[in-house]
């Protein structure tokens, strides 16, 4: 530094320098606004930070424990015993819940161990491993994250924030989650025990495999409920849920070694398992992945059910049950496939063992089974556009090109399969496409016919206990149910419900009420046909015709008591598919006909309804509303839908119910069901075919249980005459098993019930000496009992040409017993004719009412031609009997 004077003055000179002054000055006042912008902007940002905070935590939501739950839970069905036959599952919905006590200690020791070690000690967040992660972050550029969420924040993530991985790669989103994810965390962890938290988080994970919670993966596997898991398996889940696929034990079980070791040696440093645990744990490790690949193969053998028939109907009930009660459609579907529902059904698993059995043993069909194709073809153009083409279509142009006859049904799968390879050749070159698999798209499928189905139900609770909707390897779920959603016509079975039971219970009719077998016609003039191949059978009591399955007396009876009074009926049976007016083309279709006694139905009905029906017979006229199951509860066990005690209702009188059981058996021990009877056991049932025949039933009861068993072609092709006899076969074989260990025993007989001995020619009280042939002792319904004579038989002067009471001017009298014509209701006198059977066997045909038929006089016998007028009359009457063709049953 200069000390002259002249320097000392030149730095005086400067210190006083206005110029630099202002400089100094002008430099601070900079410094000074710099420094107070950058606190300005501090605090600024400070405060928007507060601000952004406050906002994420306001849009936070407001929870309970409650509400930390998985959603998504599957639905299990269970039988009457208690055993688990199914579950509805959907999308991520592979999930059942488990109580604390039924996890044991090691699984969710294993779980704290190697993914949140401190989990007992934080208060829902880890400051350490935060502060880990963020180190591990910056550290490699952001390259590399370590997770730090502890168990709680997992538990919300996946049950509060469950779309967290629609988050992409959004660090704005993934940041705002993460900092409500923390604030939950610590709030439920204010209020909430740690082990309450745990269970809730190990029923919630997803553990690969569509396993959701430790009950799924535990089964999924290890082939056994989570209670009995060992440490080393414990270790082996636990290991999966980091990284669900990279850690699956299946898939990569070489991944899931070294975490299921780390796992291990975490739980060892930690004090959850001791030295020797520690060693027995590794020692499994090679042996606890092979246990894994066994039970692998066994759940993906009993997962690729595709349910049962009978949960496919409990399901679909259900679901309409849970509307009924409120639920919309998609509610109610939700509900059962994710709502963790449980359903007691009313299977009974021994019964059902014993359908199963049956109906896949090849000895109780035809030899040859023949099958139906279902065929698509989807063709792709050069220029893309789609050509779809049906089986529909498949059929027209067979018929048209190879077969007239083509119906789809092969006797053989090759077969089909050819006829697959000459259809889908000539589309092809229809369109002028190349012959290549790239070209085409086509689905196959073959079931084997005839098809059957069969129900059986406990009378007395309305309880379906068993139930098989087709014959054959089932394809899919909720698919073609012939038991409960295939309408098919009833035939003869609907003779005692449409016509019979209504005549009996409210009609004044009784089973000696008789009717002529002879021919009639419907009120459109079309003849009703017999079943039986020849001739008429005459004068036939309710009785005989239950027996015998008579067409004529059944369309005769429901004539007289008219239609309507039979619908009705039907309508109170539980029958949903019948009509009273649709419009069908140009038409307007209605079961309110006569035709409604022979089962001549616009849509059909169901072997599910028909077994219900008889069931209220067998249940002494009263009928209980079928049910599959019996209550539907939710996952903690409060009641949904309560069916113990369906609705019932009084169908018929308990003596009717009597009288028509009484006419049944006769169908089983003398009648057209002869093949169904098993011995030992009371039964009672029906027979029926329709016209073809297409389809073949067989329904009936015992003290026990009532069945309907159905046969048919799928698409309506006629039974042959071994293939008809499926029904009865498969009915006797299943019901006799059914009942091996059930005491025999007899219907039992109402009080109303009386027995009198009638002439079975007029149904009326026998006369002495002129009806002993004819005398039986019949039930009847007290009060309705005949208390008028016979008016059939007729002792007195007999006209030798007719066999009727002879007239004054008749020149070929004798004296003897004849048997009179029926005089029928009124009703059945429009269109109709009856048929005598004169003592000589001939027949005459003659109108209703007729009581004396022989009107000639002597001048017409003294003409020499009239034996030839009489032989043209007999043939004209041979010819019209010869015209009576069969038209149903049997």
């Amino acid at each position: 530094m200069n000390y002259s004077k002249k320097g000392v003055r030149a730095k005086q000179k400067t210190l006083n320098s206005k110029s630099q002054k202002w400089g100094r000055k002008i430099a601070l006042t900079c410094v000074k606004v710099m420094l107070a912008a950058v606190v300005g902007i501090g605090i600024c940002g400070v405060a928007a930070g507060i601000g952004v905070f406050r906002g994420i935590l306001s849009s936070t939501p407001t929870i309970r424990l409650s509400d930390v739950v998985a959603v998504g839970e599957a639905t299990i069905v269970y039988d009457r015993e208690g055993n688990e036959i199914d579950q509805y599952v959907s999308t991520n919905s592979n999930r059942l819940s488990v109580g604390m006590d039924e996890i044991p200690d090691y699984l969710g020791k294993a779980f704290v161990a190697i993914e949140d070690e401190r989990f007992y000690q934080h208060n829902g967040i880890d400051f350490k491993s935060i502060i880990r992660a963020g180190y591990q972050f910056f550290k490699t550029g952001g390259e590399e994250a370590q997770g730090a969420s502890t168990i709680t924040q997992q538990l919300l993530k996946n049950t509060v924030f469950t779309d967290w991985t629609s988050e992409g790669n959004n660090k704005i989103k993934k940041i705002k989650r993460k900092i409500q994810e923390q604030y939950l965390a610590l709030e439920i962890t204010k209020y909430y025990s740690k082990d309450e938290i745990l269970l809730r988080y190990m029923n919630a994970i997803n553990l690969g495999q569509n396993t959701l919670g430790v009950e799924s993966a535990s089964l999924r596997y290890f082939g056994k409920h989570c209670s009995e898991l060992t440490i080393s398996e414990c270790a082996v889940i636990a290991s999966i849920t980091q990284n669900p696929s990279k850690y699956n034990p299946i898939r990569h079980p070489e991944e899931n070694v070294k975490r299921r070791e780390k796992c291990l040696n975490k739980m060892l440093e930690l004090g959850f398992i001791s030295q020797t645990q520690y060693d027995e744990a590794m020692a499994d490790t090679d042996a606890v992945y092979e246990r894994i690949g066994l039970y692998d193969i066994d759940y993906q053998e009993a997962n690729a059910t595709t349910g049962s028939y009978f949960s496919d109907a409990v399901y679909e009930q259900v679901k309409q049950d849970l509307i009924l009660s409120g639920y919309n459609e998609n509610m109610a579907e939700t509900l059962l496939t994710s709502g963790g529902l449980r359903v007691e059904s009313t299977l009974d698993p021994k019964i059902q063992a014993i359908l199963n059995e049956e109906y896949a043993d090849p000895s109780n069909y035809p030899e040859n089974v023949k099958w139906y194709l279902n065929y698509a073809l989807t063709i792709i153009s050069p220029d893309g556009t789609k050509n779809n083409f049906s089986k529909e279509n498949m059929m027209t142009w067979f018929k048209q090109n190879q077969n007239s006859k083509f119906n789809l049904i092969f006797s053989s799968q090759d077969d089909a399969y050819a006829a697959v390879d000459t259809y889908r050749s000539a589309m092809l070159a229809q369109l002028g496409v190349e012959d290549d698999a790239d070209n085409y798209e086509e689905t196959i499928s073959m079931t084997p016919q005839p098809q059957s189905a069969m129900v059986i139900e406990e009378q007395n609770t309305g309880y379906v206990v068993a139930m098989i909707g087709g014959r054959g390897a089932k394809e899919g779920r909720r698919t073609l149910n012939r038991a409960t959603s295939a309408k098919r016509l009833p035939g003869s079975t609907f003779k005692v419900v449409a016509s019979y039971a209504p005549a009996l219970d409210s009609a004044g009719k009784t089973l000696a009420t008789v009717y002529n077998d002879a021919p009639f016609n419907y009120a459109d003039g079309t003849p009703v046909r017999n079943w039986y191949k020849t001739g008429y059978r005459g004068i036939q009591n309710i009785r005989s015709a239950i027996r015998d399955s008579l067409n004529i007396i059944a369309v005769k009876n429901i004539t007289v008591i008219t239609p309507r009074l039979g619908y009705d009926y039907l309508l109170n049976f539980g029958f949903t598919t019948l009509t009273d007016g649709v419009q069908v083309g140009n038409e307007i279709k209605s079961d309110v006909n006569q035709s409604l006694a022979l089962g001549g139905l616009t849509y059909g009905v169901t072997p599910y309804e028909l077994t219900g029906a008889y069931a209220a017979i067998a249940n002494g006229g009263t009928y209980v509303t079928p049910k599959l199951y019996t209550r539907v509860t939710d996952s903690d066990g409060n009641v949904i839908l309560d069916n113990t005690n369906p609705a019932t209702r009084q169908v018929i009188k308990e003596t009717t119910a009597f009288l028509l059981t009484s006419a049944m058996q006769d169908v089983v021990t003398s009648g057209t069901g002869g093949r169904v009877n098993f011995g030992g056991m009371a039964i009672a049932g029906k027979t029926g075919t329709t016209t073809g025949p297409t389809d073949a039933w067989f329904v009936g009861y015992t003290p026990y249980y009532t069945a309907a068993t159905w046969t048919g072609y799928d698409n309506n092709v006629d039974l042959n005459s071994a293939e008809d006899g499926v029904s009865k076969t498969l009915w006797r074989k299943v019901m006799k098993r059914v009942h091996e260990d059930l005491p025999n025993t007899q219907f039992p007989v109402p009080s109303g019930i009386v027995q009198v001995a009638v002439c079975s020619q007029s149904g009326k009280l026998p006369i002495p000496g002129l009806c002993d042939g004819s005398v039986y002792t019949e039930y009847f319904a007290e009060g309705t009992e005949p208390t008028e004579s016979c008016d059939v038989h007729y002792q007195g002067e007999i006209c030798a040409y007719d066999g009727l009471p002879a007239s004054p001017d008749c020149p070929f009298k004798y004296t003897g017993v004849a048997t009179m014509p029926l005089v029928e209701d009124p009703a059945l006198q429009q269109g109709s004719t009856v048929i005598i059977n004169n003592p000589d066997g001939t027949q005459t045909v003659s109108t209703p009412n007729t009581r004396s038929q022989c009107q000639h006089d002597a001048t017409f016998f003294a003409n020499p031609d009239y034996e030839s007028v009489i032989n043209q009359q007999q043939a004209e009457i041979n010819a019209r009997n010869a015209a009576a063709q069969p038209q149903t049953e049997e």
